[in-house]
């Protein structure tokens, strides 16, 4: 039996205005269930981030940005720090994701900066880790797997691993009309895990929160959710809707 608390986020990506983000926000705290059972996130593009952490401040959702930077401040023209993400009620933060990786040259040792960053400011990361199709059919993809996870991750251990969460994405089940199984999503899962318990032990690995991010649907999301080492899912086109994504939450619960 799962003793870790499911996480769901939505990933808006490069969508919605301000008036999109209210009206979408709206529909998800009408349809949303009882949250005591599971934490929401909600990432919205940087300008609509001070916007939706009103709509949900009085309610359990939870707000996190797409990317940031990993120093304080400085000459970094288009980039923005925890700091500001902090201020402005960020309390989980996107890093490495694989079009960060693929379009904008994100690398491992990036995402390591910036997820230290993170979590010096407080910030929750989620690290996200995860194979394209030429990768999965061309190379080692577990042992890229797991180099992802060890170099992303390096030097985070005790308190402040069981801070971050992880998230595999499958790139070949993103948009393609391809979907990873349940079975192959938990065969990776458990492999990330088995990485981060040689890496920080197994208590802690145990304790860390792992997300599962290929195509996330309603009609998908029981059965993957319901394997024993996803402990959530990173949700991206179905996040824009909102009955489409209390759904998914409903399911995890």
């Amino acid at each position: 039996m799962k003793t870790r608390r499911p996480i769901i986020a939505g990933n808006w990506k490069m969508h919605r205005t301000l008036g999109e983000a209210e009206s979408l926000v709206q529909g998800l705290l009408i349809e949303l269930p009882d949250l005591a059972d599971v934490d929401v996130v909600l990432c919205p593009p940087f300008t609509a981030l001070a916007k939706v952490a009103d709509l949900v401040a009085k309610s359990p959702v939870r707000v996190g940005a797409q990317d940031m930077h990993w120093e304080k401040e400085g000459a970094f023209t288009g980039e923005i720090s925890a700091t500001m993400l902090r201020d402005v009620y960020c309390r989980y933060v996107i890093l490495g994701h694989s079009e960060r990786r693929q379009y904008f040259g994100e690398t491992n040792a990036s995402v390591n900066r910036k997820a230290k960053a993170a979590l010096a400011a407080s910030l929750r990361p989620i690290v996200c880790v995860g194979e394209t199709l030429d990768q999965r059919e061309k190379e080692d993809f577990k042992g890229m797997i797991r180099t992802q996870v060890r170099e992303s991750l390096a030097e985070i251990s005790g308190d402040d691993a069981e801070e971050v969460i992880v998230a595999y994405e499958p790139v070949w089940a993103i948009g393609t009309g391809r979907n990873a199984t349940p079975a192959q999503a938990q065969e990776i899962h458990a492999l990330v895990r088995a990485t981060l318990a040689e890496q920080m032990g197994a208590k802690t690995a145990a304790r860390i929160r792992i997300q599962y991010g290929g195509s996330v649907k309603p009609a998908n999301a029981a059965e993957i959710l319901s394997q024993t080492d996803i402990d959530g899912a990173l949700v991206g086109g179905a996040s824009l809707e909102a009955r489409g994504f209390a759904a998914i939450v409903k399911a995890a619960i």
